[in-house]
């Protein structure tokens, strides 16, 4: 069996070998990358290109950021996994570091964004029954239009999008959905005694980078507290330092009940997700009742220490917050010289330009295609609409030289 030597391939012969053995689960922009540092990243013919989508958020710190490579590299050398049968020297250190930093007793560790909020799920389920006394399987979790929380059979239940749900059926009962950003459809939701938890993003950003109203998220914390429901706060995108705080939901002073991380937490170095909760909550869980081979592994936990510190250490979620300003200031300024953009929305460095064409058109993954030709990453999501995430460890000369990039390859495109 021959086998494909990567330093020698080709972008033609990367993509052909993915599109014959590979699943066709993406739509990747037609780039064959091969290697990255900072805000950059190579092609396999060595084109260098401006990353403006940071691996939806998971590289906050930057790719290959030295001090996270070297904390993967000295803790892979000692050891990688012992499953949860035995301890390991760095999960509590782990653990401790993740209750601190983000203000909460405990700490679950898994893999991905899906699993974090599946386990996120189960919790609030079995606390409705053990803790809030609703009757056994009747409990109830109120999500949101747009929501996206993962692609697992239970998540994409709560899901209103139709690629994400057309012919994967039947699905798991106990949602209720209502409008993002309305306090009057959630204060209606939650008169239903057999809610246990409202699952909601602070920034809904697959679905486009949605900012709800300002005091949405306060609101909505008063009404669950008022309610005895558990306030589920999904910041795997928006989480470590993205939008200018080190939480999202820091903006409105929320602490929710059961925060679920992932993606940046671990620097894009690594799989690892995490529930956060207060003892109250995170202990209605019993030993065999959820669990993870890979969850809380060494090599997760010293990554992820690392990855945190870094955000501290460089003050990205200030860096994010000063030049996420400056980026939309000048998005806006964008809007009265062409007709081709109609709306710039975002917090910190997660934002968003609405382009002025139906969702059905090829606008703006065209616009996409001419800012790769032009050295600049990004991706359209839901049609018309580019969302713009480069890593936080972007300097604001790189920031002016990406938006004259994105200023011209739309100018342009429009003539």
């Amino acid at each position: 069996m021959r086998t494909v030597e990567n330093q020698n391939i080709s972008s033609v012969e990367a993509i052909e070998l993915e599109k014959q053995f590979g699943a066709h689960n993406y739509h990747p922009l037609p780039v064959v990358l091969s290697r990255g540092e900072g805000v950059f990243v190579w092609d396999v013919e060595e084109k260098k290109y401006y990353d403006f989508l940071s691996a939806y958020s998971a590289v906050n710190q930057g790719h290959c950021h030295p001090r996270i490579i070297n904390a993967l590299w000295e803790q892979a050398k000692r050891l990688t996994l012992t499953s949860r049968a035995f301890h390991s020297d760095q999960l509590g250190i782990c653990e401790k570091y993740l209750c601190e930093y983000f203000g909460f007793e405990k700490a679950l560790l898994m893999n991905t964004g899906a699993e974090a909020n599946e386990t996120a799920i189960k919790i609030a389920r079995k606390w409705g029954y053990e803790k809030k006394g609703i009757p056994e399987n009747e409990a109830v979790i109120v999500a949101v239009e747009h929501n996206f929380h993962g692609r697992t059979t239970t998540i994409i239940s709560a899901s209103t999008d139709p690629v994400a749900t057309n012919n994967f059926g039947p699905f798991t009962p106990g949602f209720e959905i209502i409008p993002y950003n309305d306090i009057s459809a959630l204060e209606k939701a939650l008169k239903n005694p057999n809610v246990c938890g409202f699952w909601v993003e602070p920034i809904q950003g697959e679905a486009g980078v949605y900012v709800p109203e300002d005091n949405y998220l306060a609101e909505a914390e008063r009404i669950c507290k008022e309610n005895n429901v558990l306030l589920m706060m999904d910041e795997v995108q928006t989480g470590v330092g993205r939008t200018g705080k080190r939480l999202a939901s820091d903006h409105e002073n929320v602490s929710p009940d059961l925060l679920i991380l992932g993606k940046a937490i671990s620097g894009g170095v690594y799989p690892v997700s995490v529930v956060l909760a207060h003892n109250d909550k995170m202990q209605v869980l019993k030993p065999g009742e959820h669990g993870s081979t890979y969850g809380g592994n060494p090599l997760a936990c010293a990554v992820t220490v690392e990855a945190l510190q870094v955000v501290l250490d460089e003050n990205l979620a200030e860096n994010a917050e000063r030049l996420g300003k400056i980026f939309r200031e000048r998005m806006n300024q964008l809007i009265s010289r062409t007709e081709l953009v109609t709306l710039v929305r975002g917090k910190g460095l997660l934002n968003a330009i609405v382009i002025n064409d139906s969702p059905d058109s090829k606008t703006a993954w065209n616009i996409c295609l001419a800012l790769m030709n032009n050295g600049l990453l990004a991706k359209p999501t839901h049609g018309n609409i580019i969302r713009f995430a480069p890593p936080l460890v972007m300097t604001e000369d790189q920031l002016e030289e990406c938006i004259s990039i994105i200023e011209k390859t739309i100018l342009d495109f429009e003539a």
